[in-house]
């Protein structure tokens, strides 16, 4: 059994159109801070993260924000986070979002966060890790994402021997038990096939 001390959300540097990611990203924020668990996040102080980072420190939770320092001109490093770590390049700062997390939650957002959640998704599917991930599809938001994943598994593209192994959360609510019943259990993790749509 492994302890969930920190956990990395990847997320948008925009708020969307739809006012219910905003709120999913308030809600995981408190929700995080209530449990006593550290929020890892991109150090934006704009969009999604910037709302998931005061929502947490206004209930006295602990923030880590990473961010490179030519993104510190766009989406601003929120200053007022726990820590903030300002790095040189992207590659350094998702290393160190891993490094820093115990387990990963993706909330809506572009291009940027699709691009980390799939490169944490690809390390699990190789055995480079196994810390547990939840997609959080608020409002429907990753269920074309989720489709994808499924044709490439008909089209042969996704072996059953490299099944790719996450769950997903329609409710925030949802998404810390998921994850601590994951890091509790670690070999009875199912596969996303299995996963998809469940409810807790």
């Amino acid at each position: 059994m492994s302890e969930i001390k920190n956990i990395c959300v990847y997320c948008g540097s925009s708020t969307g159109d739809d006012p219910i990611y905003a709120k999913a990203a308030e809600k995981l924020g408190v929700a995080l801070a209530q449990a006593g668990i550290g929020l890892v996040f991109g150090g934006g102080s704009c969009g999604l993260m910037g709302v998931l980072a005061r929502a947490a420190l206004a209930h006295g939770g602990k923030v880590t924000g990473v961010i490179p320092g030519f993104l510190d001109e766009t989406e601003v490093a929120l200053r007022t986070v726990t820590e903030l770590k300002v790095v040189s390049d992207m590659h350094t700062r998702k290393r160190l979002m891993f490094e820093k997390a115990d387990a990963f939650i993706g909330l809506p957002g572009g291009l940027g966060t699709l691009e980390e959640l799939t490169e944490q998704l690809t390390w699990i599917q190789l055995g480079r890790h196994a810390k547990p991930l939840v997609i959080a599809d608020i409002g429907g938001f990753w269920r074309p994402l989720l489709s994808l994943f499924a044709h490439m598994r008909n089209a042969g593209f996704i072996r059953p021997d490299y099944e790719v192994r996450y769950m997903v959360a329609e409710r925030i609510e949802d998404v810390l038990p998921m994850l601590r019943a994951a890091a509790q259990h670690p070999k009875k993790e199912k596969t996303a096939a299995t996963i998809i749509g469940e409810r807790f």
